[in-house]
């Protein structure tokens, strides 16, 4: 049986935005085409899926950009983007965001983040051990590569984009073994991105 459908208790799900031919941003960083292939389809569906959230998990890098950006932010995304509990995974000593007076209610969520800087399966397993919603990974090649590695994921929410980067940062690199996966949906929307749901093959 594959691993990542022998996970049992909270399912961990990633979403993830790519190219047509494998990448999740450009070489140094570039994000702008996902919002250009876009449409407001594909803009509710995300909204509706991060809704279906019990949780946000990121790596460090995401969660300081995140966190600056949504507190203040206005839009359909930013009321599930704060409202929902975080968790941020680092290896640098990372000690969070220190309340202040200047911060708005809003940011409760991004300075009361859980903080994990041990072995990034074992925190995994330990949010997956409780119950609720479903546990919702965001973030950046680096950290969904070290996530897809640990075999913990259930399920992936992969928004394909009619756009190809020659080059970039793709997330599923290092692998030791092939993972193979069960297609159990696709959207698709009207700018010509495909909303494509995997889960773990038996």
């Amino acid at each position: 049986m594959n691993s990542l459908s022998a996970n049992k208790g909270r399912k961990l799900v990633m979403k993830m935005s790519m190219s047509l031919d494998g990448f999740v941003c450009g070489v140094h960083g570039e994000n702008d085409w996902v919002f250009k292939t876009g449409d407001e389809e594909s803009k509710a569906w995300s909204v509706r899926m991060i809704h279906e959230a019990g949780m946000i998990v990121m790596g460090r890098k995401s969660f300081e950009t995140l966190a600056a950006y949504w507190p203040t932010a206005s839009g359909p995304f930013a009321a599930p983007m704060n409202e929902i509990p975080k968790a941020v995974f680092t290896q640098k000593g990372f000690s969070g965001i220190p309340p202040s007076a200047e911060q708005p209610p809003s940011a409760a969520s991004w300075i009361n983040a859980r903080i994990f800087d041990g072995d990034l399966a074992e925190g995994i397993r330990e949010l997956k051990a409780g119950s609720g919603k479903p546990i919702v990974a965001l973030g950046g090649a680096g950290f969904m590569r070290s996530l897809i590695t640990t075999g913990l994921i259930d399920e992936y929410q992969l928004i394909v984009h009619p756009v190809t980067l020659g080059a970039g940062m793709p997330i599923f690199t290092d692998l030791a073994l092939p993972m193979y996966l069960k297609l159990v949906n696709v959207k698709a929307f009207p700018g010509g991105a495909l909303a494509i749901t995997y889960q773990g093959a038996t």
